[in-house]
């Protein structure tokens, strides 16, 4: 074994001196510093695949609309012709408008779309049906749990859906269409479950004063989190519809995951002055084990032990400590974030509620590590702490021996 690693696990041996307590304290605070940034980015990764599933479950991968907003007569045609497009899988024509709806003097104004009661299945993946069943023939009307919570309305009950164009019509009055609830879906996304409002493309139709025609196209393929193969239908798509515009999921909902990489990249930097203040708790018990060991490294160097050995000692001491919290701290991580639905589920019964849908949007703490991002967190702590165990031990190196074994 070479002296310098010998020397290194020696000191590191617990002697219960105020060295070994501060050594233990330095790892315990690599531990955490590490374990939370990797809990934080987990979830924060998390939350961008759960709400990435989500929309590409709820809304379309692509939409199609007549350039201007005009009004497409060729649905039908257009997503016979998609269909075709290898790499699509369903294609539909849909509606949409704000509407206010209605039931026992209880007022909300969601989005209603209006899809082809034929292909409506292939295109919405709308969860889990929590009532009734997802029909939205004739006059039927399919909503989310939050909103039919909010109405107070079950499957069988009516509700009213008011036209809005009676906010732009001066000449025409349009009357409240009277639908029927066949069934309520639960999506796990409060913005889902509460802001929508799903039935025919006849009713809609009959709410905007149309006879026939709608206004998009929306396109479901079968890999949409695959850049390069989603390109490719997308290129496709584009090439067979020159006049009108394309619009993908990425583009219409940019904002969102712009909004989570950012936050989560914000987080990470202001955590990272934790796993700082930890490094700086290394080069402490460094500093202080050097002062302690003074009369030793006098006496190493007076036995013809080189500077550079004296060195390599004290660096390999700080990055033994640093490798330890690093492990420990990812074993950490891991045990913290395969419990965490217990924890926050334990800490609600305390009265503690620390994920709130209403706030959140999602009904539990999504999470995943991201293997890239395990080791950059992995390497930038072992790393910094090697380059912070250098100043204590060029210092300790210096030391001349004669100076040092005087002073004891």
């Amino acid at each position: 074994m070479p002296f310098s690693l010998f020397l290194a696990f020696k000191y590191l041996k617990p002697k219960r001196t105020v060295t070994s307590v501060v050594t233990l304290i330095s790892v315990v605070g690599v531990v955490l510093g590490v374990a939370i940034i990797i809990i934080v980015r987990a979830v924060m990764t998390g939350f961008g695949d759960m709400w990435q599933e989500k929309i590409l479950d709820f809304k379309p991968h692509i939409t199609i609309r007549a350039i201007g907003g005009a009004v497409i007569q060729d649905s039908q045609r257009i997503c016979r012709q998609m269909e075709q497009v290898e790499g699509v899988v369903a294609a539909s024509p849909s509606l949409e408008t704000r509407v206010l709806v209605e039931n026992r003097r209880r007022v909300v104004a969601p989005l209603l779309i209006g899809v082809d009661p034929e292909r409506a299945g292939n295109i919405l993946k709308l969860g889990r049906i929590s009532a009734g069943t997802f029909d939205v023939r004739g006059d039927s009307v399919v909503i989310g749990l939050d909103l039919a919570a909010e109405l107070g309305i079950t499957v069988g009950d009516e509700l009213l859906v008011y036209s809005p164009m009676n906010l732009v019509s001066e000449d025409e009055v349009y009357f409240p269409e009277r639908l029927i609830l066949t069934g309520i879906y639960e999506s796990g996304q409060r913005d889902f479950d509460s802001g929508f409002v799903i039935t025919s493309l006849t009713v809609a139709r009959d709410l905007m004063g149309m006879d026939s025609g709608v206004y998009s196209i929306h396109l479901k393929t079968l890999k949409p989190a695959d850049h390069e193969h989603f390109n490719k239908v997308v290129n496709e798509v584009d090439k067979l519809l020159p006049g009108y515009m394309v619009r993908t999921w990425q583009e219409i909902d940019r904002q969102l995951f712009n909004a989570l990489a950012v936050e989560k990249n914000m987080m990470v930097i202001l955590l990272m002055f934790i796993t700082v203040v930890a490094i700086f708790c290394v080069t402490n018990t460094l500093i202080v084990l050097t002062v302690q060991k003074t009369d030793e490294i006098g006496l190493l160097k007076a036995l013809g032990f080189s500077s550079r050995q004296v060195m390599g000692a004290f660096v390999i001491h700080g990055w033994i400590q640093c490798l330890a919290g690093t492990l420990l701290g990812i074993g950490t991580a891991f045990l913290v974030l395969y419990n965490l639905q217990s924890l926050v589920e334990l800490l609600a019964k305390l009265g503690v509620e620390v994920f709130p849908k209403n706030v959140y949007g999602l009904s539990q703490i999504p999470w995943r590590v991201v293997p890239s991002e395990l080791f950059d967190v992995s390497w930038s702590v072992i790393l910094f702490c090697t380059f912070a165990s250098f100043l204590p031990a060029w210092r300790a190196s210096r030391k001349d021996p004669v100076a040092a074994l005087r002073k004891e």
